[in-house]
C-alpha cells in the first residue's frame, strides 16, 4: 500500500469516458478518485471544494473549456496539478493548456499502467512533455522572457534549475543535492521570481534554451 493516497478528479464532458477513466484507476492502490466534472466551469468549483492533488482534464468541452477552467485555477493559486486528457487530433491544443499552467498531457487511449504513471509522475512535480511539443512550446515563447536573467542566479540555483529541467521532482532534487525539500522549494521560488517565471513548465523550458539543462 502506498504511504500516501493521491486524490484524483475527472473532467470531461463524455460520461462514458469519464467511466472508463475512473475503472481503470480504481484497481490503483495509491490513486483514489474524488469526483468528477462535466465541464470546465464545474472542474474549477469541484477542484476548489475536494482539493484533488491531480485534475485530469479534457480539453474541449462545452461552456468554459478546460484551457479557460486551467486559467482560472491559476488565478485560484489552486495547487492540484493539472494533466490534460486529450485525443491525438487535438495535439495543437495541447501547447496552450500547457502555457495556460497543465503539468502535462496523455492521449485518450492512453494504456491504463501508462495513466497512472502519469498521474503518478505530476504528482510527484514532473512535467510530462513530448518531445514535438516542447518544441513547439520553445518556439513559441518569446525569446526575451528572462534574457539575462540567468547570471543573477546562485550556482545552487542553477543546479536546481538543472535538475528541474530533468523533470525531477523537489523530493529528488534534496535527495540529489542532499538538501531538505524546504530548502528545494525555497531555491525553486527565487529561480522562478529572478527569472520572472510562473512554474516549473516555464523554468524548465527556460533552462533548454539557454543551456541550463542536464
Amino acid at each position: 500500500m502506498a504511504d500516501k493516497i493521491i486524490k484524483v478528479l475527472l473532467v470531461d464532458d463524455h460520461q462514458v469516458v469519464r467511466r472508463g477513466l475512473r475503472t481503470f484507476l480504481e484497481v490503483q492502490d495509491d490513486i483514489e478518485v474524488v469526483g468528477e466534472a462535466s465541464d470546465g466551469e464545474e472542474g474549477v468549483a469541484r477542484t476548489e471544494e475536494l482539493r484533488p492533488d491531480v485534475v485530469l482534464m479534457d480539453i474541449k468541452m462545452p461552456g468554459t473549456d478546460g484551457i479557460e477552467a486551467l486559467r482560472r485555477l491559476r488565478e485560484l493559486e489552486n495547487p492540484a496539478r493539472v494533466l490534460i486528457v486529450t485525443s491525438f487530433t487535438e495535439q495543437r491544443t495541447v501547447v496552450p493548456a500547457l502555457r495556460a499552467g497543465a503539468s502535462g498531457y496523455v492521449y485518450k487511449d492512453v494504456d491504463p499502467d501508462a495513466l497512472a504513471g502519469a498521474i503518478r509522475s505530476v504528482h510527484a512535480g514532473h512535467v510530462l512533455l513530448q518531445p514535438e511539443v516542447a518544441g513547439a512550446l520553445l518556439a513559441q515563447e518569446d525569446t526575451g522572457n528572462g534574457t539575462g536573467r540567468g547570471s543573477t542566479l546562485t550556482e545552487r540555483e542553477r543546479e536546481v534549475l538543472g535538475l528541474i529541467a530533468d523533470g525531477r521532482s523537489n523530493r529528488e532534487i534534496a535527495r540529489a543535492l542532499v538538501l531538505s525539500e524546504k530548502t528545494v522549494k525555497t531555491h525553486v521560488s527565487n529561480i522562478l521570481m529572478k527569472l520572472d517565471l510562473s512554474d516549473r513548465t516555464q523554468a524548465a523550458l527556460w533552462a533548454v534554451r539557454h543551456g541550463a539543462a542536464g
